[in-house]
């Protein structure tokens, strides 16, 4: 059921994870060239898929001809681009780390070779075949610089993204001494959903209860537009944390363990096993909010590590956990073809502190998720009076016969009750047969 590819960044850059970019312009040739590149989104888009550009523009590499350039020709164009503190030896760098180099953001040479021209790095690779961009560090990056960029997206392809990395609720992030734009309508069309990820580990894992995720889901469904709250991509995973099975079968946070003991640390069978149920509970509930499911590469095929770099193995070919793989399937699957998972009406419920309840509604398509993080069984009922909250609160299950996407289980609905025996880390994803 996937229908979008987010590329981490693919162009010229001295490092393999490519966050210090040599040239905007250039495919890396570790991965190909531009024409592998156009086969890559002609092949995408004959299966009904779109691709994602990942846009580093806060920063370059310091091997880029642009910096190499503006250090060592005081006249060069590209001079301007970069702050100098102390020409040519001392200048703005990303997080200090001088091997990234910033970049002033609004310099107008920077934005038109950005942005503006009619080769512009933007558009050049939409008209390639690219559908949109995701970009790094949105809130280094000034909200007018955001706008134009959006305006070259849309001006190339009105159905061109444009989605920010943005680690907090997007709607009242402060940044650069101002409370940013960004879901205003002029900027981001979605942002990646962190909030979200940290709000299913914490109830997982058991920092919050069913109260709490109810609060902070509820939270960021009340801030965020709908039409925001549609496209933000509900993640799990990402390059930029431990990997997701290993979070969930109880590995140390980052910050506790050294680099050479990320490097060496595993998870136990039991807390692999625990990882595994725990994370079909969170792929249950990030395919039923509101939002775009996004699948870290490998989290599917029961990949585990902790931090960069050790979240960016290879894919296990021909080694996937079949069983994982299969019920991730499955429930992607059930997403895929539902619209009521991907455009319907939706209200939440927290049935228990262990128990968790979700329901979408189109047209006379209704699916309901309910997720046990407990290590025992609960009864529960999921009814209109459960719903309450929610911008469709009171949503009532139509009666009839609902089958469940993960164990092919049935259940009946009469007078809109649906009554449920939740064994320990478990979930349902019933979905009403016609």
């Amino acid at each position: 059921g996937v229908t979008v590819l987010y590329l981490n960044p693919i162009f010229y850059a001295w490092s393999t994870h490519r966050y210090d970019t040599c040239d905007y312009k250039r495919i890396d040739p570790m991965l190909g060239t531009e024409e592998d590149f156009r086969a890559l989104c002609g092949a995408a888009h004959a299966l009904g898929m779109k691709i994602i550009l990942d846009g580093v523009f806060s920063h370059v590499g310091s091997r880029s001809a642009y910096f190499q350039q503006a250090i060592h020709d005081p006249a060069s164009p590209y001079r301007g681009w970069f702050r100098f503190k102390q020409y040519p030896n001392v200048y703005d760098s990303w997080w200090g780390i001088t091997t990234l180099p910033c970049i002033d953001k609004l310099n107008p040479d920077y934005m038109d070779y950005i942005i503006d021209s009619d080769d512009s790095v933007v558009v050049r690779w939409l008209k390639l075949g690219a559908d949109g961009w995701r970009l790094d560090v949105a809130d280094e990056l000034p909200d007018s610089f955001i706008k134009m960029l959006r305006g070259a997206i849309k001006r190339n392809d009105p159905e061109g993204v444009l989605l920010g990395e943005v680690w907090e609720d997007a709607s009242n992030k402060h940044s650069m001494g101002a409370r940013r734009e960004y879901v205003d309508g002029f900027e981001l069309d979605g942002a990646m959903g962190y909030p979200f990820r940290s709000a299913v580990l914490d109830f997982l894992l058991g920092r919050i209860d069913a109260y709490g995720l109810n609060q902070r889901l509820g939270s960021l469904c009340e801030n965020y537009p709908e039409p925001f709250l549609y496209a933000q991509m509900n993640l799990l995973g990402s390059h930029d944390t431990v990997r997701v099975l290993s979070a969930l079968g109880g590995a140390p946070d980052r910050d506790a363990l050294t680099r050479d003991q990320q490097a060496k640390y595993s998870l136990t069978e039991e807390q692999t096993l625990l990882g595994k149920r725990r994370l079909i509970l969170a792929t249950v509930l990030q395919a039923s909010m509101p939002g775009v499911p996004c699948i870290y590469y490998g989290d599917e095929a029961g990949v585990t590590g902790m931090a960069d770099p050790f979240n960016r193995t290879t894919f296990p070919w021909g080694d996937e956990d079949k069983e994982l793989f299969s019920a991730l399937r499955d429930i992607m699957r059930l997403r895929a073809r539902s619209a009521a998972l991907k455009r319907g009406w939706y209200a939440i419920a927290p049935l228990c502190a262990d128990a968790f309840a979700i329901i979408r509604s189109h047209g006379k398509d209704c699916v309901i998720a309910a997720v046990n993080r407990a290590g025992h069984e609960i009864k529960a009922a999921v009814s209109a009076g459960a719903f309450a909250q929610g911008p469709h609160p009171g949503i009532a299950p139509p009666d009839g016969l609902y089958a469940d996407a993960l164990s092919g289980n049935h259940f009946s609905c009469r007078e809109g009750r649906i009554e449920l025996a939740l064994p320990p880390y478990s979930a349902v994803l019933l979905k009403q047969e016609r």
